[in-house]
């Protein structure tokens, strides 16, 4: 699937039809969250999810969200931003996770990673009674779009909430992503997350 394209096609849509629905855009950090806020906050009102059990050490997590709630101050979004803090639970990702402590990154370990965090934002979406739901990940070139997509399709028909199907890298996503980080002074780390990545 083109995973842009879809969007496109989904975005323009909403657009003659004049809504504005509601979105639970998972945030694994602030910088990558600066493009897809950019790109989407003037489509739809925004619940932006923190949930990242896989950070490491939980001075970086606390990090990483005190940047982003930096990031929605800044901003001067269109609609509106909301944010929720999901819990910190590394013990639940280290059990999810064990058995692949040694696998490269990019690997199995990082697609359990991913559905972690994408089930999480599934289940709030449901909850909240929003209308959509993804994540900022696939910003990222170090991120597999299609193993996204495919777990956020999977998580949708288990929770009952339709996936916004995503890319963000393409279009200079990712560019774009860094320009955002400079201009708003946010912090950018050096790894991404787990303490495996954090190995290198």
């Amino acid at each position: 699937m083109d995973y842009k394209r879809w969007l496109e096609n989904l975005l323009t849509g909403l657009e003659c039809e004049g809504k504005i629905p509601s979105l639970l855009l998972h945030s694994c950090c602030a910088p990558c969250s600066s493009y897809v806020l950019e790109y989407l906050s003037s489509r739809f009102d925004i619940t932006l999810l923190y949930y990242n059990p896989n950070i490491f050490p939980k001075e970086e997590y606390d990090k990483r969200l005190k940047t982003l709630k930096e990031l929605i101050m800044k901003m001067d979004a269109q609609n509106l931003i909301t944010l929720i803090e999901g819990e910190y639970e590394n013990d639940r990702f280290s059990e999810i996770t064990r058995g692949y402590e040694d696998e490269a990154e990019g690997g199995k370990r990082c697609r359990l990673c991913y559905a972690l965090r994408l089930e999480e934002a599934a289940a709030a979406a449901k909850r909240l009674n929003l209308d959509y739901f993804t994540t900022t990940l696939s910003v990222s070139p170090h991120k597999n779009a299609e193993w996204i997509n495919e777990t956020g399709a999977q998580m949708a028909e288990k929770y009952g909430v339709p996936y916004l199907y995503s890319d963000f890298k393409k279009n200079n996503g990712y560019k774009r992503s860094i320009e955002l980080s400079k201009a708003y002074g946010l912090y950018r780390q050096d790894y991404c997350g787990c303490k495996w990545s954090k190995r290198g």
